[in-house]
């Protein structure tokens, strides 16, 4: 029957595929469906299916893979979809021949109407809105940092997170101009054409505006319809609006109506969802050492659209937190934290709540609710079955409030900070590692003095998954075991005693977020990592670790969006994972997001999905050559496995892995790589 059913999802999906060929993939998938955990005396003692007994999940912030790897090169025989290869873009940066394919457009949408996913009066740019400095910090200051104006103010902040020769990267990078005015850092800054830009150097070491990545203004600048549909692209979402959307609503209304047209000024943002940094003039260069160094993936997904805090929830529970009463029993939460991305009369896609100080909150099982209702239909019309997955009158968190929870696990007084979610009920990974006793921690930097001080760190709480579940959070004895700071890190390396399981979070000044970060920052904090887990031999021979962003931060990307349930998903976000098992450069194209790490770790011990309806339940991919990035089994996600090959020792070869057949389909069952 399960055969039977995966076999008409398949042929319902990829029409034009042969019936032999989809039925070798149904077979395929069966085949590379995740094992169950080991018996005693197998291969690897301690339960796992594979030599890898450590996993790392380094996770820094906002950035998409176009904008980190859109001129990437990979090795002889590998390939990768990014604005170069498609022609959008040439080598050096300038527009290619191709450079229309992601041209934007502005539309008309004057309230009071419905939300538009797809607005169909819409005119193309002639050239771009000039990018914003937003919130970019004019100057340095040891007072307000960042960036730092001394040395010593620096590495006293973060001389134990990157090694002394990145230290004076936080002195650099402040703009020389006022906030939220037009960015004439960016090379012909008022007369943009129309589509991505290159942010030449010295940008990589600048701070820069941020786009917005809110919920439902991320789904309209993916500009999603059935009638865009290709075979290449065949959920037709054409990301083709993110100026329109920066400019007229960017990140929030907070209620208040404004003055139309709306323009760059208005929003505090222009075109910056637009620009990209080139690897060939040397941007990104210790990620770009280890894409060619070890695996990366080219089809790695935000799993939500949107910001930090639901991409971040993904991480722990592949699934979203909702508004509870306070004792795990869902509720409604007040009218003005309700989202209504419906516009304004007389104003031109102003949404009539949405902001940073209200609105994060939507029904989503009820059409009826502003918002919800044009992107169920446009679920329902996908030639698959892409269900809302939204339980009944639950109020789904779609972006960053805070924790129920303070540090030392009192409950957060939401008189006196509203704008937090209360305590989850949700199970997440860090359950199922409970109830089977294999060790985790959640390292997030600044941990210490988030429990003492949350005014004072530069810790995220928005980012750790399990700082809003009451399980975790009320047990004293779990909350000091797994929840721990930097320093625990790197001392729990040192005395060989790393969990099974670790969740790496660099705090604000490090995380690679473009207005308080850069990512050369992040390329440090992640660097003294590897260094220190490679310098043990016996810890770098059993160890995965896994290098993403939380979500793409509202900047463009050319590739395949496939819409998997009403969160998600978003655009592709840069992954690398290295390990000795994943060493020669390879490009995968799998499709995997967030729960794709939750799914790796279970194959890897053995372990059931969180609950039956997180996203871990969902397939892995079945892909082929003819189209490598499109699941035809889809909803489907990986686990990951394909990023690595355990049927041989593993090496540093820089070239790549000679003596094994790649798989040039789709790389979700290449017998050079599934280990099974």
């Amino acid at each position: 029957m399960a055969m039977y059913y995966l076999s008409q999802r398949c042929n319902k999906f990829y029409l034009r595929v042969s019936l032999a060929a989809c039925a070798g993939a149904v077979a395929l998938a069966f085949a590379t469906l995740p094992a169950r955990v080991a018996a005693a005396g197998d291969e690897h003692p301690s339960g796992t299916q594979t030599p890898i007994k450590h996993v790392i999940v380094v996770v820094g912030e906002n950035r998409t893979f176009d904008h980190v790897f859109g001129t990437y090169r990979p090795h002889h025989g590998q390939l990768v979809w990014n604005l170069l290869s498609q022609g959008i873009v040439n080598a050096d940066g300038s527009p290619g021949p191709n450079f229309k394919r992601a041209q934007q457009y502005e539309a008309q949408l004057i309230g009071p109407t419905e939300f538009d996913l797809a607005p169909s009066n819409k005119t193309a740019y002639g050239t771009l809105p000039a990018p914003n400095t937003g919130g970019t910090p004019s100057a340095a200051s040891d007072a307000s940092p960042p960036p730092f104006a001394t040395h010593d103010a620096a590495e006293l902040a973060e001389g134990d997170a990157v090694e002394a020769t990145d230290i004076d990267q936080l002195l650099t990078g402040a703009s020389g101009l006022p906030k939220d005015v037009e960015d004439s850092r960016v090379a012909n800054y008022n007369a943009l054409l129309n589509g991505p830009y290159l942010l030449q150097p010295p940008l990589y070491d600048a701070y820069m505006g941020g786009p917005v990545h809110r919920f439902y203004q991320a789904w309209q600048q993916s500009d999603c319809a059935v009638s865009h549909a290709t075979r290449e692209n065949p959920s037709g979402c054409l990301g083709d609006l993110f100026a329109w959307v920066e400019t007229s609503i960017g990140a929030g209304s907070n209620g208040k109506p404004q003055p139309t047209p709306f323009t760059d000024q208005t929003t505090g943002e222009g075109s910056n969802a637009l620009g990209f940094y080139n690897v060939n003039n040397g941007d990104m260069p210790y990620f770009t050492q280890l894409a060619r160094q070890y695996t990366m993936s080219d089809n790695y997904h935000q799993p939500v659209m949107g910001g930090t805090g639901a991409n971040s929830i993904m991480i722990g529970a592949a699934d979203a937190y909702y508004y509870t009463d306070g004792n795990g029993h869902a509720a409604t939460p007040s009218s003005d934290q309700i989202e209504n991305p419906n516009p304004l009369a007389g104003t031109n896609n102003w949404y009539t709540q949405d902001g940073y100080s209200g609105g994060s909150y939507s029904n989503c099982s009820d059409s009826s609710q502003p918002g919800v209702g044009p992107i169920r239909r446009y679920l329902k019309s996908l030639q698959y079955d892409a269900r809302p997955n939204c339980a009944p009158k639950h109020y789904y968190l779609l972006n960053n409030y805070n924790p129920g929870y303070n540090g030392d696990g009192t409950v957060v007084d939401r008189t006196k900070s509203p704008f937090t979610i209360p305590p989850s009920p949700v199970r997440t990974i860090g359950d199922t590692l409970l109830d089977r006793q294999i060790p985790w921690k959640y390292y997030g930097e600044g941990w210490r003095s988030f429990i003492s001080d949350p005014s004072k760190s530069v810790y995220c709480n928005i980012c750790n998954p399990f700082l809003y579940e009451t399980s975790i959070m009320t047990n004293q004895q779990v909350r000091e075991t797994h929840l721990a700071d930097l320093p625990d890190l790197y001392a729990d390396i040192s005395s060989g005693n790393l969990p099974a399981v670790s969740f790496v979070k660099p705090g604000g000044l490090l995380d690679g977020h473009p207005t308080s970060s850069k990512f050369g920052l992040y390329e440090a904090f992640v660097r003294k990592l590897v260094d220190a887990v490679r310098s043990d031999p016996k810890l770098w021979a059993s160890t995965a670790i896994f290098i993403t962003t939380d979500e793409g931060g509202g900047y463009y990307d050319s590739g395949y969006i496939q819409p998997i349930d009403f969160f998600g998903d978003g655009p592709r976000i840069p992954m690398i994972a290295v390990s000795k098992y994943s060493t020669g450069g390879r490009i995968s194209h799998g499709y995997a997001d967030h729960a794709s790490l939750v799914k790796f770790i279970e194959r890897n011990w053995g372990l059931s999905p969180i609950t039956r309806r997180s996203r871990d339940n969902l397939p892995n991919p079945v892909q082929f050559s003819d189209n490598p990035y499109v699941p035809v089994n889809a909803p489907a996600i990986g686990d990951l496995f394909d990023l690595f090959d355990f049927h041989r020792r593993g090496s540093d070869d820089h070239e790549g892995v000679k003596g094994r057949p790649r798989n040039d389909g789709g790389d979700s069952g290449g017998k050079g790589w599934w280990p099974f």
